[in-house]
């Protein structure tokens, strides 16, 4: 990704935050925290990681909420973004804070648990 991106994808992630935590009305989309935000070189395209709280079932739909609506926080970053075309919105979920999460607890569990040791 280019400087200009960069700075894009920084911009929309500042935006992206408070457009979903106060403008989305949506019961199914609840407490999520926008991650990371990765902007095409083209600036035609925007990846929007994401996490939020509960099972995999809240997750869901909290992705259909936010599916059902782009349209109005595609528009809502159009007018505060300043661009010439306004990029394409793909949501995802981030899937490195569990991981990090996981490895967290393996290390703990390691260090934890004494080690046999063989002569």
């Amino acid at each position: 990704m280019s400087h200009r991106s960069n700075r894009v994808g920084e911009q929309m992630k500042k935006e992206l935050s408070d457009i979903i935590g106060r403008k989305i009305k949506d019961p199914r989309v609840g407490f999520v925290t926008v991650t990371d935000v990765e902007v095409s070189g083209d600036l035609q395209q925007a990846k929007v990681f994401i996490t939020c709280l509960g099972d995999e079932e809240q997750r869901e739909n909290t992705l259909k909420g936010l599916a059902k609506a782009k349209g109005f926080i595609r528009s809502e970053i159009g007018q505060r973004v300043r661009l010439r075309k306004t990029p394409e919105l793909i949501f995802e979920f981030d899937e490195s804070i569990d991981y990090g999460n996981r490895i967290e607890s393996l290390l703990k569990k390691i260090q934890d648990d004494p080690e046999e040791k063989q002569d």
